[in-house]
């Protein structure tokens, strides 16, 4: 049996190492089944890359198993007009099928709420479907509840 290593990591936008493990696991993303939508194609990549690069308020780890890209968090910090503090809203939470079952997205969760707890937030936020049960597990382990009032995400095409 061969013993898994994982490191959880800041992602550096600007090496290149970082950027095709992004590509890699987004399109891993998008292809699994919680994804369902099309892979992204190069010129899309390089424009995700570039914007989260960009975006003064992104907050993204990348993990690392035996060196191979294995998972991904990425947030963005913003502010709670509710509390007056700075918050976060995890928009991707990613582990590849091949590295499930290890605890890799615990420990990005882990990782991104040590970061919010250091930047003195007051919450962290996230969207999770109703049928990834598995997801909604390891959540609620970590703290996460429904709101009161349910919530509802919506959204428009544009």
């Amino acid at each position: 049996m061969t013993t898994q290593e994982t490191i959880i990591t800041e992602f550096d936008f600007s090496d290149p190492t970082h950027q095709k493990a992004l590509a890699y696991l987004m399109n891993g993303y998008i292809a699994d089944d919680m994804g369902g939508g099309v892979l992204l194609t190069s010129e899309q990549q390089a424009t995700v890359i570039e914007w989260l690069k960009n975006h003064s308020q992104t907050v993204a780890y990348l993990a690392l198993t035996n060196d191979k890209p294995s998972g991904l968090i990425i947030g963005y910090q913003n502010l709670s007009t509710f509390t007056a503090k700075p918050m976060i809203n995890i928009h991707d939470v990613f582990v590849d099928n091949r590295f499930r079952g290890l605890g890799i997205g615990r420990m990005l969760m882990e990782k991104l709420t040590e970061y919010a707890k250091l930047q003195g937030c007051s919450r962290i936020t996230l969207e999770v479907r109703h049928d990834n049960i598995t997801a909604q597990n390891l959540y609620k382990s970590l703290g996460f509840e429904d709101t009161e009032p349910p919530m509802y995400f919506w959204r428009m095409h544009l």
